[in-house]
C-alpha cells in the first residue's frame, strides 16, 4: 500500500470556508494536493477515479467562490464527487469510499449538508438546481439555508432529454441559477450524437492551447460590467462553426468555453458571474477526464471505474477468477447468435463496455447502436427496430431500464413487439449501493401482459437464454443476470432455446421444496448440503421463468411437499408474488401448504460487498437453511446480517 501523500496546504482545509482565507496561489496548491489525495484514496478503495480528477480545479474554484452549503452545489451523477467530499469535512473517512458502513461513492443527502441532492443516475442536476432556485424565491428553507444553485453536468449527461427539459423550463422561469457544462468529450464511453458533435465543434477547429490563450484574453475582460463581459466571451468564438447560440435560445446567458484546469481562468469567471448574474447562466468548461494521473489519462475509459491499484504504476489489483463474467458470457453468446442471423442488432444507452456490446460493435458496427444517455429513446428505438422486422437486443442495466419503463409499457408491451431486453446488474451490486441495485425489474416487467421474463441461474443458463430470446418472436422477452463472475459451470458451445415457461428440477428431496429464480440457486444448493447433515432432504428446482410460470412444476411441488419456499434477487411483487397468486387461484393453500417467499427487504441497502449486502437481505445459504428450519418449526441461532 502506498503511503499517504504530504499535503500541507490541503491540511489547512477542514471545510470550504477555509478556502476563502487562501490566496489564489494557495488555492492552486490545494488543487494539486487534492488531486494527489484523491489518487491515493481511490488506490485503497477502488472507485470512480477519472471523473474526479477531471474536476479537481473546478471543485476548488466552486467551493472557494460560492458559499456552500447555503449555495447548493449539485453534481450530476456523482462520479466526480470524491474531491468535493475531501473538501467538505469528510477527508478523514475518504478511504472508506464504497465500503460497508463507509462513504457512498455518490452524493448522498443523509451523509452531509454539502450534498444537497443525492445522485447516481445522470441528467437530474439542472432540474434539481431549478427546484432549489424556485424554493429560494418562494421562501423555502432547508439545512444550511437557500442561496444560489449550481449544477455541474457533463457533456454526456447533457445529451439526455431530461437535461433539456430542465433547461427549457429554467429559461422560461428566468430564475437565477448556474449550470456548469463540464465538457470533457468523454462520459463513461465516448459521448455520441449530434449534441456531442456540436460541443466538439466549439473547439475542434483550434489547437487547445490557442483556445486557452483566447479564453484567458476574454477572462481579463470579464470583471467589467457583466453584459459586456459576456458579450466578449461569446465574441471569442467568432469564426468557429457554432457558439453558445443553442443555449441562449433556451434562455441561458452563455460564457465559454474556458479551461477547466486553469484557476486563473476559473476563479475570475465564477466570481464575475456570481456577482452579476440575474437569470439562468451556463458556463462552458473544458476538462480532461483522468487529468494529472498518467495511467488514467491513457486508459480507454479514462479511469472511469477502477479496482484498487498501485499508485506508481496504475496496475489494478483484481481477485483472480476461473469463471467468466456474466457480461462477457452474454456478449459472446450474442455474437454467436448474430453470426447466424443478420437480423439481430444491439442497442445500449451509453454503456457499450458495461454491457459487453463493445465486442458486438467491433464485429458488427452497422448493427450496434449506442443511443447515448437516453434509455427512453433506446427502448422506443428498439421497439421500432422490432416493428421493422429486425431482432433488437436492448441491453441495459436493471437500474437504468427503470428510466425507460413507460416506453416498455406503451411502445413495446402494448404493441407486443419482440424486443429482447438483456438486463445486466440484476440483484444487489456491491459497492455502487442502492442507487445501482437491480431490485425491481422482475416486479415491473412480470406484471405486463405478454412479457416473458427469465433469470439465469448460472452462466451456462445465460447462454441458453440468449438463444431463447433470439428465437422468440411472439412479443417481448427479457432475461436478467447479475454483476460479476459466474459460478464456474461447464459452458455449452452454443445456446439451445428453452421451452417458454418451463423450469427444471435440480434435486429431489421431500418435505420442503425451494423454487429458485436466478443466481441464488448456488446458495440454495449450499443450504441443501448443510441441511443434509441435519437429516433433511431438500427438493430444489430452478424456475427459469417468472412469466409465464411453469404451472405444472409449481403445482406438483406444492402437492408433493408440506412446504414451498421461493427465492429471488428482487423486491416484493416479483416472482414469489406471482407464485403465491397461482397457488391462491388454484386453492392450494386450502390444503394446508406452508408457503414462504424470500425477497429483498423493503428497504434500500447501503453499499458493501455483494455477499455482505445479501447477508443484510438475509438471502445467503445460512439464511436459506434457517428459513427451511423455520418452516419446519426449528430455530437456528447465530445468523450473520
Amino acid at each position: 500500500m502506498s503511503p499517504k501523500p504530504l499535503t500541507p496546504t490541503l491540511d489547512l482545509v477542514q471545510s470550504p470556508a477555509d478556502l476563502k482565507r487562501l490566496s489564489d496561489a494557495e488555492l492552486k496548491r490545494v488543487a494539486d494536493e487534492l488531486r494527489t489525495e484523491t489518487i491515493s484514496a481511490v488506490s485503497v478503495t477502488g472507485g470512480h477515479l477519472g471523473a474526479g480528477l477531471g474536476v479537481v480545479e473546478l471543485t476548488v474554484a466552486l467551493h472557494a467562490v460560492f458559499d456552500t452549503p447555503k449555495d447548493k452545489l449539485i453534481w450530476d451523477v456523482g462520479h466526480q464527487c470524491y474531491p468535493h467530499k475531501i473538501l467538505t469535512g469528510r477527508r478523514d473517512r475518504i478511504r472508506t469510499l464504497r465500503q460497508k458502513d463507509g462513504l457512498s461513492g455518490f452524493t448522498k443527502r443523509s451523509e452531509s449538508p454539502y450534498d444537497p441532492f443525492g445522485a447516481a443516475h445522470s441528467s437530474t442536476s439542472i432540474s434539481a438546481a431549478l427546484g432549489f432556485s424556485v424554493a429560494r424565491d418562494l421562501g423555502g428553507s432547508c439545512e444550511g439555508g437557500l442561496g444560489d444553485a449550481i449544477a455541474v453536468i457533463g457533456d454526456g449527461s447533457m445529451s439526455a432529454g431530461m437535461a433539456f427539459e430542465a433547461m427549457n423550463n429554467a429559461g422560461h422561469l428566468k430564475k437565477r441559477l448556474f449550470v456548469i457544462l463540464n465538457d470533457n468529450d468523454m462520459s463513461i464511453a465516448p459521448p455520441v450524437g449530434a449534441l456531442s458533435s456540436y460541443l466538439s465543434r466549439l473547439y475542434a477547429g483550434e489547437p487547445f492551447q490557442e483556445l486557452k490563450a483566447a479564453a484567458k484574453g476574454a477572462v481579463s475582460l470579464l470583471p467589467e460590467p457583466f453584459r459586456e463581459g459576456a458579450k466578449r466571451a461569446k465574441d471569442m468564438l467568432k469564426g468557429m462553426a457554432v457558439g453558445g447560440t443553442m443555449f441562449e435560445a433556451l434562455g441561458f446567458s452563455y460564457v465559454g468555453p474556458i479551461d477547466g484546469h486553469d484557476l486563473e481562468q476559473l476563479l475570475p469567471v465564477l466570481r464575475t458571474v456570481k456577482a452579476r448574474a440575474n437569470g439562468p447562466m451556463l458556463i462552458h468548461v473544458l476538462t480532461k477526464k483522468g487529468k494529472g494521473y498518467a495511467p488514467a489519462e491513457r486508459a480507454r475509459d479514462k479511469g472511469h471505474a477502477t479496482a484498487k491499484f498501485d499508485v506508481l504504476t496504475g496496475e489494478q489489483v483484481k481477485a483472480p477468477s476461473n469463471a467468466p463474467s456474466y457480461t462477457s458470457v452474454f456478449a459472446k453468446a450474442l455474437l454467436k447468435e448474430a453470426a447466424e442471423d443478420s437480423g439481430i442488432c444491439a442497442v445500449t444507452a451509453a454503456m457499450p463496455d458495461g454491457t459487453g456490446l463493445n465486442l458486438f460493435a467491433e464485429r458488427y458496427p452497422s448493427r450496434c447502436f449506442d443511443v447515448g444517455i437516453a434509455e427512453q429513446h433506446g427502448v422506443t428505438f428498439s421497439a421500432a427496430l422490432a416493428a421493422g422486422g429486425l431482432k433488437p437486443f436492448c441491453a441495459m442495466y436493471s437500474t437504468f431500464l427503470q428510466r425507460g419503463y413507460d416506453q416498455v409499457v406503451h411502445d413495446v408491451a402494448i404493441q407486443r413487439l419482440p424486443v429482447r431486453f438483456a438486463i445486466d446488474r440484476a440483484g444487489l451490486v456491491g459497492a455502487d449501493g442502492a442507487t445501482h441495485a437491480g431490485s425491481f425489474d422482475t416486479a415491473f416487467l412480470a406484471n405486463l401482459p405478454g412479457m416473458v421474463v427469465m433469470a439465469a441461474a448460472d452462466e451456462a443458463e445465460l447462454v441458453h437464454m440468449v438463444a431463447t430470446a433470439a428465437a422468440h418472436d411472439d412479443g417481448p422477452i427479457a432475461f436478467r443476470f447479475p454483476r460479476g463472475e459466474g459460478v464456474g459451470v461447464e459452458m455449452p458451445e452454443r445456446g439451445i432455446p428453452l421451452e417458454i415457461g418451463k423450469g427444471r428440477m435440480i434435486r429431489q428431496g421431500k418435505g420442503v421444496a425451494v423454487l429458485s429464480f436466478g443466481t441464488r440457486l448456488s446458495e440454495v444448493m449450499k443450504a441443501a448440503e448443510a441441511l443434509e447433515g441435519r437429516g433433511i432432504s431438500l427438493t430444489v428446482a430452478d424456475a427459469r421463468f417468472a412469466k409465464p410460470l411453469d404451472r405444472d412444476l409449481i403445482l406438483k411441488l406444492a402437492a408433493d411437499h408440506e412446504a414451498l419456499i421461493t427465492i429471488e434477487e428482487g423486491a416484493v411483487g416479483g416472482f414469489g408474488s406471482h407464485v403465491a397468486q397461482l397457488l391462491a387461484d388454484e386453492g392450494v393453500f386450502d390444503n394446508g401448504l406452508r408457503f414462504r417467499s424470500m425477497v429483498l427487504p423493503d428497504t434500500f441497502i447501503d453499499q458493501a460487498s455483494a455477499e455482505d449486502m445479501y447477508a443484510v437481505a438475509q438471502m445467503n445459504a445460512e439464511h436459506i437453511e434457517a428459513k427451511v428450519l423455520e418452516v419446519l418449526g426449528v430455530k437456528m441461532l447465530g445468523l450473520r446480517a
